[in-house]
């Protein structure tokens, strides 16, 4: 049926509509005449005033054409084209008491005002039966995708009455977490609340989701895209001026939510989909929990269904947001949320934690990581990443916990600013505790740039969009390596399953990404043009600033050769050199005496002397030889 009625052209749909224009004279003029007489059977009114009928059905044929009444589409069937139908009746109404006149039939003048209404009656109720038909016939059918509207404002709205227009799309119902519109029909779509979505996918079989809320925040956007991904379903978004053009450039603008669809090579989330058994029915500490990276470990944690997760975070407020959203993931299941507010640099604090809860298992994703800010606040840094890390590292050790996982950056490698030079202390100090340990089992994991994280590239890129422009770029050349916030997580958690001590993991991600291009295609997805030379009338420009201090052209993973592959082909691990015991104590000891002190001149000289190739201040060009290093040694960032 389904087959049948997409295979129809326009052409026999209007063929269809003008046939029951017609046949419905008689059936009007019959119920006109059953109406005015009161009697089921009017024999001798339909007998005298019969000629009437064959008049008016090709008066209908004939009107049909100038009101153009067959060619509204029953998408469309609105208020405008009830009015339409309305005028189509009222003047047949008119020729059938100007025939009857003109004939002396002796019909009544209220035989034809009934007549008329009866008509406008069948015509309009055909069409409203004929669209509900057709939506059950299409609901029921494979062939039709049925997309849910995630957001009923005006884009929603707008995006509603475009897919309208497809054959292969059928909007069902639009989703929106505003309580003022849940149970309202908008657009002639039903709206629910984004608590109902499961009940809505089991009673009407939708595959596909699009997200219709563009002034929602890029992290918002990613949530509600992984909660919808994960109910099987493919999600897309509207740019942001979408409410603003036509319809079929709307509909045209479609893309795959989430900042995975900027990579340039495909998602690796099946690919390195394991690392849970370490963390079942264990006891998990996670610092940094209220961040980017942080939350996303805590809800690949939970997925693991581990016994207990310890949410260490120093910002109030983003500890608060971390446990509401854990507690709602872990409502039902036999999982404890504990809420810890502190420093991970407060040792006494750290102890009882990881005593008073037996923890087995630690992941370090506490740290300053804005460049600029750290390269100006170089004290903070040096005594959060560091120092901080130090602490926690030696008392995880002191406590016998199982497995200790440090989340590290590209910048640590040959780093050229404050930040990358504070990671790698870091690396240093767990490597150092790896070479000591015998119980406790360290590891490094070094990420690249995370698209969608707190203060990364894309959502700076994203409010210049919104703002006009321009885009700013600090040099035509920057490249860098890009994973999603859930591959970063995902490979710690196989980090902290592989290890056996000391090594450091990276993940393969294939070339690095141009940052210009990547600018590019952020201004191209918010339907915008990019304004250059060879475009002068477009809409963004993007702008030339510079490198800033610490800022590298391009960016490595590891500085030894001795990368090996893992179990996971995607994975490589590299054992590379440490400080002696001896040396790590004398450089967090002039370290520390330097941030008591507030000598920042004792801080850049301590940095020099123990972080190799590190220059404050200074910009670094890696070549691309460098960055390369080997297609199987230095995998990308």
């Amino acid at each position: 049926m389904v087959k049948l009625v997409l295979s129809m052209t326009r052409a026999q749909k209007r063929l269809v509509l003008l046939f029951f224009d017609i046949g419905f004279v008689p059936v009007a003029f019959l119920a006109a005449s059953v109406i005015q007489y009161s009697t089921i059977t009017p024999i001798r009114f339909v007998t005298a005033n019969w000629p009437l009928v064959p008049l008016l059905m090709v008066a209908s044929f004939a009107l049909s054409f100038p009101l153009r009444t067959a060619e509204v589409r029953l998408k469309y069937y609105d208020m405008a084209a009830a009015q339409k139908t309305a005028l189509f009746a009222a003047i047949l109404g008119a020729i059938s008491a100007a025939l009857a006149t003109i004939g002396a039939l002796g019909a009544p003048a209220g035989f034809h005002v009934i007549f008329g209404l009866v008509f406008f009656a069948l015509c309009a109720g055909s069409r409203i039966c004929l669209l509900h038909l057709l939506l059950a016939i299409y609901r029921q059918s494979a062939e039709i995708s049925r997309v849910l509207i995630y957001g009923a404002g005006r884009t929603g709205m707008a995006l509603a009455a475009a897919l309208r227009s497809r054959t292969d799309i059928l909007p069902i119902a639009f989703v929106d977490d505003n309580a003022t519109l849940r149970g309202l029909i908008v657009a002639g779509l039903p709206v629910y609340s984004g608590a109902h979505v499961e009940r809505i996918l089991a009673h009407h079989r939708i595959d596909r989701v699009i997200l219709a809320m563009p002034s929602l925040s890029i992290h918002k956007q990613n949530l509600l895209s992984s909660r919808m991904a994960k109910l099987g379903l493919e999600v897309q978004t509207m740019p942001a001026f979408a409410q603003l053009i036509g319809e079929d450039n709307m509909v045209d603008k479609l893309m795959p939510a989430g900042p995975s669809a900027l990579l340039s090579r495909a998602g690796l989330h099946d690919e390195i989909n394991c690392g849970c058994d370490a963390y079942r029915d264990a006891n998990v500490m996670i610092t940094g929990a209220g961040g980017s990276i942080g939350l996303e470990l805590c809800r690949q944690v939970i997925a693991c269904r581990p016994a207990r997760v310890v949410l260490f975070e120093l910002s109030e407020v983003a500890l608060y947001n971390a446990e509401m959203e854990m507690r709602l993931l872990t409502e039902g299941l036999d999982i404890r949320i504990v809420p810890v507010l502190g420093s991970v640099g407060d040792g006494p604090l750290v102890e009882r934690v990881l005593t008073d809860h037996r923890i087995d298992v630690v992941l370090h994703a506490a740290a300053y990581k804005h460049v600029p800010l750290v390269e100006a606040n170089a004290r903070a840094g040096i005594a959060n990443n560091a120092l901080a890390t130090a602490a926690l590292a030696q008392k995880v050790r002191a406590c016998g916990v199982g497995r200790f996982v440090l989340v590290s950056s590209d910048k640590a490698v040959r780093p050229a600013s404050v930040m990358g030079a504070t990671k790698r202390i870091a690396e240093l100090v767990v490597q150092g505790q790896a070479a000591q340990s015998t119980s406790t089992v360290f590891s490094i994991v070094r990420f690249g740039n995370v698209l969608g994280s707190s203060g990364s590239v894309i959502p700076l890129f994203q409010e210049q969009i919104a703002a006009g422009g321009p885009v700013t770029l600090t040099d035509e050349a920057v490249t860098r390596y890009f994973m999603t916030i859930q591959e970063a997580a995902r490979l710690v958690l196989i980090a902290g399953s592989l290890a056996e001590g000391g090594e450091v993991f990276v993940l393969d991600m294939g070339a690095p990404l141009a940052i210009r291009e990547l600018a590019r295609r952020l201004i191209e997805m918010s339907g915008y043009t990019v304004r250059d030379a060879a475009n002068p009338d477009g809409d963004i420009e993007i702008v030339i600033t510079g490198l800033r201090p610490g800022e590298k052209l391009h960016e490595e993973l590891m500085v030894s050769k001795g990368a090996k592959m893992t179990a996971h082909p995607k994975i490589i691990s590299v054992r590379e050199a440490h400080l002696s015991e001896l040396e790590l104590a004398a450089l967090l000891r002039d370290l520390r005496d330097a941030v008591e002190n507030c000598d920042e001149i004792a801080l850049t000289a301590t940095l020099r002397r123990w972080i190799a190739e590190y220059e404050l201040g200074a910009p670094i060009a890696v070549s691309p030889a460098q960055q390369q290093g080997g297609r199987n040694i230095v995998a990308g960032e």
